[in-house]
């Protein structure tokens, strides 16, 4: 490029030494409008080529609100034309900034269980922090108590993750069962973007960045080394007060009261009957002169001290400050911070710092204008720029370009168009947000679980999961995480429900198969029956939701008759004890009966239970051509017993008292109940308690001279 010089303000610069690509900034305020083109050194620093800042001839502006779209469109482009001229180079697209006035901030939290340990990896906390953002949108859709106006999360930031409860800083490579996180999301309307579109878009320009103005000059104002600082920033403009909050290295807080510089500068115009237009003037000149001269409504020109009328709005500046006090203790959660810097052109009137001070009980060296000292790394061309806190804004505009390029694309989800705001990090997932998708159609669902009671337990059996929604974009599957760009098409069908719980009685931990009884002197197994809701059923029988479980561990007398097919009985007998029908039977009882003539039928199946439960040793031979023999209790008296070749006595002791056992060859641990009293008709305890010399067995175990028995009932 050929050397050419220009005239830049006061300045003759050489444009040979401005690289090509010049960032251009625009400060769209509710009083001014300041346009910024320069561009950033590999220093770090930055370098103002040229500034123009031009007033509203109208209130076109109101509480950092567009009013008139038109109006702003034609002082921005009379902004754009100087600056073009100024640098020789035609501008096309510009960074802007949304007013802290429209931000909606919501604090949120998410959590996520897992089942069992799990190593948590980036998606897990994916995951989570857009559960809190969905979390964080249906809680401001609530505040609104309206679906008219629609808006877009700009950012987020986390406050604090949570390993197992634990305060954890990063959370991805730890195992645990549960996450949980705390963020602060941002949103701005959809009107607000659209108007700065409008206007900037009727002005010749295209966006090429976006952000908040809060973010803009708290990146000029604080730096990232101060963050681990309890710190206020404070930006006063024409028409609101925006705050941001710092702490432990991060943007904890945004917010914003509607009182700011036009406040101070209607009092002005009503303590000293001027127009609007000529208090604001008055109220920049208080500021640096030490006397002020205006013309009144009557057209008469008049003199005052700057010290007068800086009595004349300090109530009015009381009031603002008050207000900013609270609200930086409300977001500072209920304390005052540590230090505050104010930026912006409402908090150079006197007095305003002080007060604050005085509000938040600091001594007033902690609470300070930020102007020339927090930008060092700037260089402006021109030599009659006026370096102060007014430009703090302006500058984090143009420099947020080049760290985090946000703007506006448009994407399609399921053939349907939407706008999105672009922080370089756009996901599936921030599409799918963003046009509504029901999140539960995203993940796996598991089916139906089943929710059931045993023993007066509550449990709860899960369904199996699902498969996760299929995601295309541009026609190739990927993931719910996948990065998108500017025109991407989407495709997300839906994730799958799982499969229903299913669990039948038998599957129960607690279940087991049988009950095991004896029956004059045979050892029977039966089905262990269950109680659901009040009726008996099978060990396969389906358990449905909000079922009540009940597993018996005995039988009655009839049900074991039942059992045997036994109708005809006589002389029945429990544990040597007496029973009728209603009999509980536990595990290792001993039914003894007197049976009539049982039929063919009832001897084979007798036939069956002994083959199932004698030694292969000892196997139970039976004659089927003959009638069977009824299965008695030995009746034998002692002398007929002692004619018996084999016969035994044996002395043992049970529960400490001696007891001989008589009439058999061999003796097992149910006969000792033919010769002790313990009362079984009733249960005493959770179970019956059998040793012998001290082991724990059952009703089978042989039984020798000597042998130290002990039965009695026990609780658990």
């Amino acid at each position: 490029m050929d050397s050419v010089s220009q005239t830049v303000g006061q300045t003759q610069i050489n444009l040979a030494d401005i690289p090509e690509d010049l960032v251009f900034g625009l400060d769209i305020g509710t009083r001014s409008i300041v346009g910024t083109v320069g561009f950033k050194r590999n220093t770090r620093g930055f370098v103002v080529v040229a500034q123009v800042a031009m007033e509203h001839e109208t209130r076109a502006m109101m509480d950092g609100q567009i009013h008139d779209i038109g109006q702003v469109a034609e002082t921005i482009g009379k902004v754009k034309a100087q600056l073009e001229e100024m640098t020789g180079r035609s501008l096309k697209e510009v960074c802007i900034a949304a007013a802290g006035r429209v931000l909606k901030t919501v604090e949120s939290e998410a959590q996520i269980h897992f089942n069992s340990e799990t190593v948590v990896t980036s998606e897990h906390i994916y995951s989570l922090d857009m559960l809190g953002v969905e979390k964080a949108y249906d809680t401001l859709r609530q505040e609104l108590q309206s679906d008219d106006v629609k808006f877009y999360c700009v950012g987020y930031s986390i406050k604090q993750y949570y390993q197992n409860d634990y305060p954890i800083s990063n959370l991805e490579g730890h195992k645990c069962t549960d996450l949980k996180t705390e963020l602060i999301a941002t949103f701005l309307p959809d009107e607000v973007v659209d108007g700065l579109y409008a206007a900037v878009e009727r002005a010749g320009l295209y966006v090429a960045n976006l952000t908040l103005e809060p973010i803009a000059a708290i990146n000029v104002a604080i730096p990232e080394k101060f963050r681990l600082l309890n710190l206020a920033l404070v930006d006063v403009g024409a028409g609101t007060s925006d705050i941001s909050i710092t702490r432990d290295g991060s943007i904890i807080a945004y917010g914003m009261i509607p009182y700011a510089g036009d406040e101070i500068t209607e009092c002005v115009a009503r303590r000293y009957l001027t127009d609007f237009t000529e208090a604001d003037r008055m109220k920049c000149m208080s500021t640096g002169q030490e006397e002020v001269t205006y013309h009144d409504i009557m057209g008469l020109e008049q003199k005052i001290p700057s010290s007068d009328l800086v009595e004349a709005v300090s109530d009015t500046v009381h009031t603002i400050t008050k207000n900013i006090s609270d609200k930086i203790i409300e977001l500072n959660g209920g304390k005052p911070v540590s230090a505050v810097f104010v930026v912006g052109g409402g908090g150079k009137v006197g007095g305003f710092v002080e007060s604050i001070a005085e509000y938040q009980g600091l001594v007033k060296e902690r609470v300070a204008l930020r102007g020339s000292e927090v930008l060092g790394n700037v260089k402006f061309l021109q030599d009659d720029v006026q370096v102060d806190s007014l430009l703090v804004t302006p500058i984090g505009i143009c420099l947020n370009y080049y760290e985090q390029k946000n703007n506006f694309i448009f994407v399609t989800v399921n053939g349907e168009r939407i706008k999105l705001y672009d922080n370089n990090k756009l996901t599936v997932m921030d599409a799918a947000m963003q046009v509504g998708y029901p999140n539960e159609d995203l993940f796996p669902k598991r089916g139906d679980a089943i929710h059931y009671t045993i023993a007066g337990e509550k449990r709860m059996l899960r369904g199996e999961p699902g498969e996760a929604a299929v995601v295309r974009v541009n026609g190739k599957e990927t993931g719910i995480n996948a990065p998108i760009e500017s025109n991407d098409k989407i495709e997300i069908t839906a994730s799958t429900k799982g499969k229903p719980a299913e669990l039948v009685v038998g599957k129960l931990p607690e279940y087991k198969s049988s009950l095991g009884f004896f029956f004059n002197n045979r050892k029977i197994n039966c089905s262990r029956f269950v109680l659901l809701n009040g009726e008996l059923v099978s060990e396969f029988h389906a358990i449905q939701d909000e079922d009540c479980v009940e597993i018996l561990d005995y039988y009655t007398l009839k049900q074991v008759l039942d059992f045997m097919d036994i109708m005809e009985y006589q002389n029945v007998m429990v544990n040597n004890v007496p029973a009728d029908e209603n009999t509980k039977v536990y595990e290792n009882f001993a039914v003894l009966c007197d049976l009539e003539e049982q039929t063919p039928a009832q001897t084979n199946y007798a036939e069956q239970e002994q083959s199932s439960q004698d030694s292969p040793a000892e196997p139970m031979m039976h004659n089927q051509d003959s009638p069977a023999e009824p299965m008695m209790h030995n009746q034998d008296s002692p002398a007929e017993g002692a004619k018996q070749q084999g016969i035994v006595d044996v002395a043992i002791t049970v529960n400490g008292d001696p007891v001989v056992l008589k009439n058999k060859k061999e003796y097992i641990l149910v006969d000792v109940l033919d010769f002790y009293p313990i009362d079984t008709s009733i249960a005493h305890g959770d179970h019956l308690e059998t040793l012998v010399n001290g082991v724990d067995c059952d009703f089978t175990k042989p039984i020798a001279s000597g042998d130290q028995v002990q039965i009695q009932w026990v609780d658990n």
